[in-house]
């Protein structure tokens, strides 16, 4: 074969190109988990115009089933309007920017204050409430 590699060559350049895996990776600095409770940012000027485009390109393409071609013509819908015409939108989406800097202000004041104490009183309860059924003599396991 002309120009191409053996086998030997292959097996040697893949090892050499592979990544070993271990059990656990460190974190990478500056990176923390995220709070499945905190707020999620308001949506845009565009997206609160997208919420409403999409409801009228459905009840005029009740058969289109393609989430792009909704896209791509909200998208251009938007790049077409004037700036009177997106007031509107613009408006709702810095009604919604104040709820959530609200929202997000009191979040931050309740995650200074530390973790809630009482998120693990009630999972150490329905332990509790676990084992005690245990202990009751009732085998989960009477099928055997």
């Amino acid at each position: 074969m002309k120009g191409g590699r053996s086998k030997a060559q292959a097996k040697s350049t893949d090892a050499k190109l592979s990544v070993k895996k271990t059990a656990k990776q460190p974190a990478k600095k500056g990176k923390e988990a995220k709070d499945p409770n905190k707020p999620k940012r308001p949506a845009s000027a565009f997206f609160v115009f997208m919420e409403d485009f999409r409801k009228q390109f459905k009840e005029k393409h009740p058969n289109n089933k393609s989430v792009a071609t909704v896209g791509k013509a909200g998208g251009d819908k938007w790049k077409m309007m004037s700036t009177a015409d997106k007031a509107p939108y613009v408006a709702k989406a810095e009604k919604r920017k104040t709820e959530y800097n609200k929202i997000i202000e009191a979040y931050n004041k309740k995650q200074a204050e530390g973790p809630a104490e009482e998120e693990e009183s009630d999972k150490s309860v329905v332990n509790d409430e676990d084992e005690d059924d245990d202990e009751s003599g009732e085998d989960e396991d009477d099928d055997e």
